[in-house]
């Protein structure tokens, strides 16, 4: 049996709460929750707590939320509470060297690849962008690299043909949860240790930017359908008809010739709005005008047929149309 470690857990987004929640359920002692500060959000710019401070803070545990862990007061802190690990998902935050050198155990990532591949920011968007078939978590000791630290644990799962960047982070939130309580009685008793990455297929998961999820009608359709769901549900894939912007919320390629200058609305009904691409055709089920609701395919057409009307610009993917 093995026993409770004493942590410290650093974590922000919804990706963190699963294993949050897991570790303080497997009985380890949670010192305290490091998350970043509350942020504005919403019309009225108020306040908001990261959900992993919500999570925190309804299991009655010590919140902390710094803005910067090169604070000599926060490191401080983290000596004070000797903890065995200091556990970081998502967190959002770099950790100085300072820091990587105070808990027994070191410091303890849970990251949302198989490591070397997608390093960085945005791993889940990545793999789907990429066509990826696989991905998964990696339990890994942090040093002062980017992602680049030894490797405990890994967790593959096959990608879902349709699956949305959504639904495969609540998937790997969970496996990232179950590999960290795996791991981390194995790590303190020395049966598991951790192995180095290799260089060879190291990848880079850049951070999603605005302009990335404009649609340019000119790449195939395929590309434009891992584009749909690689930006759902942020900031969602997006163009525009008559000069208003249209997010894409479901889409799936169809495997059709050539139909028409890309961009052009081929046929529109109850099954979708057709549009050409720079091969095949891009079948838009589910969309969102600005400042409406979502709707289905069904629904728009039944309201504004678009059948040969052009969506957006082809071949200028950065191209901002109006914000909602």
């Amino acid at each position: 049996m093995h026993q409770p470690l004493d942590l410290v857990f650093a974590g922000s987004s919804e990706f963190a709460v699963p294993s949050l929640e897991r570790l303080a359920a497997h009985g380890h002692r949670l010192a305290a929750v490091l998350t970043q500060p509350p942020r504005p959000a919403g019309r009225r710019r108020k306040l908001m707590p990261t959900p992993v401070q919500q999570a925190a803070e309804t299991l009655g545990l010590d919140v902390r939320t710094p803005s910067t862990l090169r604070d000599e007061a926060v490191q401080r802190d983290l000596s004070d509470w000797s903890p065995d690990a200091l556990v970081v998902v998502d967190y959002g935050l770099m950790l100085p060297e300072a820091v990587l050198g105070i808990p027994r155990l070191g410091c303890i990532n849970g990251h949302a690849s198989l490591l070397p591949r997608w390093r960085g920011a945005a791993p889940v968007e990545r793999a789907i962008l990429a066509g990826d078939e696989q991905t998964g978590v990696c339990v890994m000791a942090m040093e002062r690299g980017l992602d680049t630290g030894p490797v405990f644990l890994s967790k593959a799962i096959d990608i879902g043909e349709e699956e949305t960047a959504g639904e495969l982070r609540e998937r790997l939130a969970d496996l990232c949860a179950a590999a960290l309580c795996e791991a981390l009685p194995l790590i303190a008793s020395g049966e598991l240790t951790a192995v180095p990455q290799a260089d060879e297929g190291a990848v880079y998961a850049a951070k999603l930017t605005t302009g990335e999820a404009c649609l340019d009608w000119s790449r195939p359709a395929a590309d434009l359908a891992r584009q749909v769901r690689a930006f759902n549900p942020r900031p969602g894939g997006y163009t525009d008809l008559d000069g208003e912007r249209m997010k894409i919320l479901e889409a799936s390629c169809l495997d059709e010739g050539p139909q028409g200058e890309p961009g052009r609305v081929v046929r529109a009904g109850p099954e979708g709005i057709d549009v050409a691409a720079g091969a095949g055709i891009l079948r838009i089920r589910r969309l969102q005008m600005a400042g409406r609701r979502p709707v289905s395919a069904r629904e728009f057409v039944n309201a504004s047929d678009p059948a040969g009307r052009i969506l957006g610009q082809a071949g200028d993917p950065a191209r901002e149309p109006a914000r909602p």
